[in-house]
């Protein structure tokens, strides 16, 4: 992996396309990066375990991972100079996986973050705590954008629309920085397939554009609005495809139904298959869940369904802010 990062970007094409950075970084560029980063990144520990955090304001506020203090009693912060302060947890999203942590400390350092999306083959530093290992550092680039874990929509909505790295992501890492040659940070860690599943260098990241505007919303009002079209989206089983009649797997069925919700309106029913969402094919419940991710309450988003019958027919539904209750 190594060489290929220092090879692509060593016989980089003598024009940049617009919109490209001009650097897209090199492996030269890490240590640089870690000294800055370093410094803006610490170590969340609960009795459960640990992971990492990124320090968001400079009275205090750490940006993390819900799943890294749920169901957390306490919370301590090791920050990179060794000093270590309780924290308390000031408000979560689960459908995100974002949660802020507030210490007690003023005078930080504060994480930049990069608002827009980063490009594909670009330098990746992920800066964290891998298996409790403080202010570890690891490169690669970034592998792709817009990224959904396969079937992760049965087990959380938060693992949709991510940035994929080959920088390795491990227990630990969760909630700390990936950052890119200027030591901005795109993306806070998430998740990585092991190599059990056959997976090599697969790591995931919440895009910073996200991030931040989840934390915003955290900060200012405790939680966080999201896109809810009132359905639930699951997968197209061989077993149900042959029960309807379908020509394949391809699609999201819906499963159920919220009595007066977006899909309702819109006269969607379970056992509604869900084929396009704006034009777009939605072939699996984690591409349906990524095109909500990129709304906002109040959109419209038109989708073909074909119904029990065979038969397609279009419909728009207005999106609402998720209810509380679906979170």
């Amino acid at each position: 992996m190594a060489v290929l990062l220092v090879t692509a970007c060593t016989t980089a094409p003598p024009t940049t396309p617009a919109g490209v950075p001009q650097s897209l970084g090199s492996l030269a560029d890490v240590p640089a990066v870690s000294a800055s980063v370093l410094p803006t990144v610490v170590k969340v520990l609960t009795s459960g375990g640990n992971g990492s955090g990124v320090i968001y304001t400079a009275d205090g506020l750490v940006l993390t991972n819900e799943h890294v203090i749920r169901g957390a009693a306490s919370v301590q912060v090791a920050f990179a100079d060794g000093q270590r302060y309780s924290a308390t947890v000031r408000a979560v999203d689960v459908a995100t996986d974002l949660a802020l942590v507030q210490t007690g400390r003023s005078g930080l350092p504060v994480a930049r973050f990069q608002a827009r999306l980063p490009v594909i083959g670009e330098l990746a530093v992920v800066v964290g705590s891998p298996l409790g290992f403080e202010n570890s550092v690891t490169a690669g680039v970034v592998s792709g954008l817009h990224r959904e874990i396969p079937g992760s929509a049965t087990e959380t909505q938060a693992l949709v629309d991510l940035i994929q790295t080959d920088a390795a992501i491990s227990p630990g890492s969760s909630g700390g920085a990936v950052v890119n040659t200027r030591g901005e940070v795109m993306g806070i860690s998430e998740a990585y397939i092991p190599p059990q599943a056959g997976a090599v260098s697969l790591g995931f990241a919440i895009p910073a554009a996200t991030a931040t505007d989840v934390a915003e919303q955290l900060r200012a009002t405790g939680r966080a609005r999201h896109a809810f079209a009132g359905l639930e989206p699951a997968r197209i089983t061989p077993q149900i495809a042959a029960q309807m009649h379908l020509r394949s797997t391809d699609g999201v069925i819906i499963s159920a139904i919220v009595p007066g919700g977006p899909a309702a309106n819109a006269g969607l029913h379970p056992g509604d298959v869900i084929l396009t969402v704006d034009a777009t094919p939605t072939r699996r419940p984690e591409d349906f869940l990524g095109a909500l991710r990129r709304r906002t309450p109040g959109d419209e988003i038109a989708v073909t369904v074909r119904g029990p019958g065979g038969q397609e027919r279009s419909a728009e539904l207005t999106l609402t802010d998720r209810p509380a209750f679906s979170q």
